[in-house]
C-alpha cells in the first residue's frame, strides 16, 4: 500500500441528495431540476469519495423593488429590479441562473403588507414566466409567514420548490404545507449544531423525509462571523459523514444577503479611499465569502451580484 493510499480517509456516511424542481413528467412545469448533496467525502476531496453534484448557485430576486440594496448592486441588473418578472427573466436569460430564490419581502407588515393571496398570484405568474427551479422565502415576520407560506406552497404544488424558513419555534405550519404539496423545506438554526440537529428531527417527526430538508446554518460575511459559521458547518458535515443521518442534509447559504450589508461592500470610496473601487470591492467580498463557504460544505449559494455568481460557478465546478 502506497503512502498516498494510507492517508486517504474513508467515511461510512453520506449527505442526502435533495432534488429541487419537477419537470412535466414528474408533475411540474420546470425545464430542469437541480440536485444538491450526495457527498461521500469532504469538499474538493474527490479522491477520498464521491462528490456527485456540483454546488448550485442561485440568484436572488424580490417581489418588490429592493429598498436596502446599494445602487451598484441594483445597477448590475440594468434597471429591471422595479419589475420582478423582468428581473427574474434577466437572471435566467442574461445571467444564466440555474436556480432563482425569491424573497416575498413585500408581504412584511413594514413593507406594504401584501396579502397571501397577492403573493400566491405573483408566484403563479413567476412560475409561468421562468422555468428554472424556485426557492421561496417568506417575509421574515413569523406571524405573517404562517399564513403566507402555506398558500404560496399550494399555489406552486407539484413544482418541488424549496420553501423557507422553518425555525425551532416556527416550523409546524410550514412543514405541514410543504409535505402536502411536494416541496422541500429550509431548516434555519442560529449557528448551533445541536439546534440544527434537533430541528431536523422535529421536522422529520412530522412526516417530511430528511431528503427534503436543506439546512440553513446562518452565516456571516467575510470578517463578520464567517469563521464561526465555517466551523459549525464543518462539524455538521464531519458528523454526517461519520454516520449521523440527522445532520446529513445539504447546506444553503444566503451569501448575498450577508455580504451586501457590511461596510467593506457598501461604504463610499470617499470615506475609505484606500479600499478601492466600491463595486469591485463588493463583488470580491461576496465571491470570497462564497468560496470559503464552498470549502465548508455549502451545497446552495444564494447570491446577489451576477458577476460574483459567475465567478463562483467556475470555482464550484472544481469542488
Amino acid at each position: 500500500m502506497s503512502r498516498q493510499e494510507e492517508m486517504l480517509e474513508k467515511w461510512q456516511g453520506e449527505v442526502f441528495t435533495c432534488v429541487i424542481g419537477a419537470k412535466k413528467d414528474e408533475g411540474g412545469t420546470r425545464g430542469s431540476v437541480v440536485k444538491v448533496g450526495g457527498e461521500k467525502t469532504l469538499p474538493f476531496l474527490d479522491k477520498e469519495g464521491s462528490l456527485p453534484n456540483t454546488a448550485a448557485v442561485a440568484l436572488e430576486i424580490f417581489d418588490v423593488p429592493p429598498a436596502d440594496w446599494p445602487e451598484e448592486l441594483v445597477a448590475a441588473y440594468g434597471g429591471v429590479t422595479a419589475d420582478p418578472l423582468e428581473w427574474a427573466d434577466a437572471c435566467v436569460r442574461k445571467f444564466g441562473a440555474e436556480l432563482l430564490c425569491v424573497k416575498l419581502a413585500g408581504a412584511h407588515p413594514d413593507a406594504g403588507g401584501r396579502s397571501p393571496e397577492q403573493e400566491a398570484a405573483f408566484l403563479s405568474k413567476l412560475a409561468a414566466a421562468v422555468n428554472v427551479p424556485l426557492i421561496v422565502r417568506g417575509c421574515g415576520d413569523d406571524v405573517k409567514d404562517n399564513t403566507l407560506l402555506p398558500l404560496c406552497s399550494e399555489a406552486l404544488k407539484g413544482e418541488r420548490c424549496l420553501f423557507g424558513s422553518a425555525s425551532q419555534d416556527n416550523y409546524k405550519t410550514l412543514t405541514a404545507a410543504v409535505t402536502a404539496d411536494g416541496h422541500g423545506i429550509i431548516a434555519e438554526s442560529p449557528i448551533d449544531l445541536n439546534i440544527a440537529k434537533q430541528l431536523n428531527i422535529l421536522i422529520s417527526d412530522l412526516g417530511l423525509p430528511l431528503e427534503r430538508i436543506v439546512m440553513d446554518p446562518t452565516i456571516g460575511a467575510l470578517g463578520y462571523g464567517l469563521e464561526y459559521a465555517y466551523s459549525i458547518m464543518e462539524r455538521a458535515r464531519l458528523a454526517a459523514l461519520s454516520g449521523d443521518r440527522n445532520v446529513a442534509c445539504p447546506f444553503i447559504c444566503f451569501t448575498g444577503q450577508e455580504t451586501w450589508k457590511v461596510k467593506e461592500a457598501v461604504a463610499a470610496r470617499a470615506d475609505f479611499p484606500h479600499w478601492g473601487d466600491k463595486e469591485k470591492r463588493g463583488i470580491l467580498w461576496e465571491a470570497v465569502t462564497a468560496s470559503a463557504l464552498l470549502q465548508a460544505g455549502a451545497d446552495i449559494l444564494v447570491m446577489r451580484h451576477p458577476k460574483a455568481a459567475e465567478e463562483i460557478k467556475k470555482y464550484a465546478c472544481h469542488r
